[in-house]
């Protein structure tokens, strides 16, 4: 996909003023002592914060925030999330991100994790809208050791259906890598570029659906937990909404599709809350 924006009708590209960008970057770190999980490193820069609100009975949770309140192109947002052995944390967001109209270039959103033996990392990011004519494009890398567990989760809603918004013009790329011990063992990549409703109509796409999620469970012998996956699943299905679940060696990997962002929000909060036994952090629900 081209690193391009949408140009003003009558504007060429490189002939807009020149304008301040949003640059931001966020680091939090956790290790696990006398058997609990604490916070060891935090930095944060530019439009990227970090809260921690108090957890009394579950592990800590990072939130991230972006002070810029959306980012359009040329801003550049950067996060790392650090896990120690035998520690378990959660990191999410305040908010859905909103990626707006872009009238040059591609806002760039980079995320990293590292997960040690015997730990569990939450990756559970609130949803992020693309308007019409925004440009995104998107990475998650993670590298995880020995029998670390990873929960992902990243969601896309393509406008507000409330305001009757349809998304027609579109750049938008997104990337996974996970590896194992250095091992590559998950390689996801999605783009569209151009009418997005219009991609997204076929039925071998999102057969007209508007917002999409891909959650991986990435943990040891985790294909022996494809029946329940499945049966959770069946749970949540529903005519406005469409779930996949399927295996590959110490991994699975649900896709859902919904026809508007409220079905997909709702299936992935039922969803999650069954398959990790607990609520959602609490800014889910703000």
């Amino acid at each position: 996909m081209a690193d391009q924006g949408f140009p003003p009708d009558g504007a060429r590209p490189g002939t807009l003023a020149r304008l301040e960008r949003v640059r931001g970057r966020a680091v939090v770190g956790f290790a696990c002592r006398e058997g609990r999980t604490r916070l060891a490193d935090l930095e944060q820069s530019g439009s990227a914060k970090i809260r921690l609100p108090k957890t009394h009975d579950g592990p800590p949770v990072a939130v991230l925030l972006n002070t810029a309140g959306g980012l359009t192109g040329g801003d550049r947002l950067e996060t790392e999330a650090r896990l120690g052995a035998g520690g378990h944390a959660v990191v999410t967001t305040q908010a859905a991100e909103r990626i707006y109209r872009s009238a040059e270039g591609a806002a760039q959103v980079d995320s990293a994790v590292r997960v040690e033996a015997g730990a569990t990392l939450e990756w559970l990011p609130q949803e992020t809208i693309l308007f019409d004519r925004a440009s995104l494009t998107r990475s998650l890398a993670a590298d995880l050791a020995g029998d670390a567990r990873l929960i992902a989760l990243e969601s896309v809603v393509l406008g507000r259906a409330a305001m009757g918004e349809t998304v027609h013009a579109l750049q938008f790329r997104d990337r996974w890598r996970i590896r194992r011990d250095g091992r590559l063992v998950f390689a996801d990549e999605a783009r569209i570029s151009g009418d997005a409703a219009d991609i997204l109509a076929g039925s071998a796409t999102a057969a007209g659906g508007r917002a999409f999620a891909t959650l991986v469970d990435c943990f040891p012998q985790a294909s022996e937990a494809l029946a329940r996956a499945r049966t959770l699943v069946e749970d949540i299905r529903a005519p406005e909404l469409r779930v996949g679940v399927s295996a590959l060696p110490d991994l699975l990997v649900m896709r859902f599709v919904a026809e508007e962002g409220t079905a997909l929000r709702t299936g992935v909060e039922r969803f999650l809350t069954a398959w990790r036994d607990a609520p959602l952090p609490r800014t889910w629900n703000c």
